[in-house]
């Protein structure tokens, strides 16, 4: 019902786009295909695939011509970034590239064969050069990127420059100092070469000590 409340503040235009897509992907994903081999496929679900490749090459092609200039527009400071991300966010980019994107991996988790014909999937490839262009433009990004990355308990620290010693001289840590340390209790791993203390991790761990 959100949706629908919200879609009255679309164009007809954008409206009929995102149902036509919507249309696409429910033609494309009856109950009874999965599982067949890719030359049983009926002609009408096939016409329907490459229906969806023309119409996610169009798609593709527009966003492809909008978001440099968003960029363009965005780099200039962070509250030029937020009002184009507004524009953005009601455009197409915003509205039928995010669930077509989840659309698609949906159909493919479902019918692979189907979606290899449809040749639809590589078409998105080129969007992520400018998504990604785009993105790093947004406040906040290094943080965000660092706690996508961190574990919890570990490497959050890690991330923040705190413990950085790069003008630091590093500590060797021999293989027997390492095996005493963890004879008294304590929990060192090796990573490529670095040593890490996941001891405080040990505890937050749901799948039990023996797999760390």
């Amino acid at each position: 019902m959100e949706q629908e409340l919200y879609s009255k503040e679309r164009s007809a235009s954008l409206d009929l786009l995102l149902r036509f897509q919507r249309l696409l992907v429910s033609k494309l994903y009856p109950a009874d295909c999965v599982g067949q081999v890719p030359n049983a496929y009926s002609p009408d679900l096939l016409g329907v695939g490459s229906l969806l490749k023309k119409y996610t090459a169009l798609l593709c092609t527009h966003i492809s011509d909008i978001l440099p200039v968003a960029t363009s527009i965005a780099c200039t400071s962070h509250r030029h970034f937020a009002e184009v991300s507004c524009v953005v966010d009601g455009d197409l980019t915003g509205i039928l590239l995010p669930e077509l994107v989840v659309s698609i991996v949906l159909l493919l988790s479902k019918n692979a064969g189907l979606m290899q014909e449809a040749g639809a999937i590589p078409l998105l490839a080129g969007l992520l050069e400018h998504l990604d262009r785009f993105n790093h433009l947004a406040p906040g990004k290094e943080r965000d990127d660092n706690e996508d990355l961190a574990w919890p308990g570990i490497m959050g620290s890690f991330f923040t420059g705190q413990s950085c010693r790069s003008n630091e001289e590093v500590t060797l840590i021999r293989k027997a100092d390492l095996e005493n340390h963890n004879k008294d209790g304590g929990f060192w791993t090796v990573i490529d070469g670095k040593v890490y203390d996941i001891k405080d991790f040990q505890t937050q761990s749901l799948t039990g000590s023996s797999i760390l």
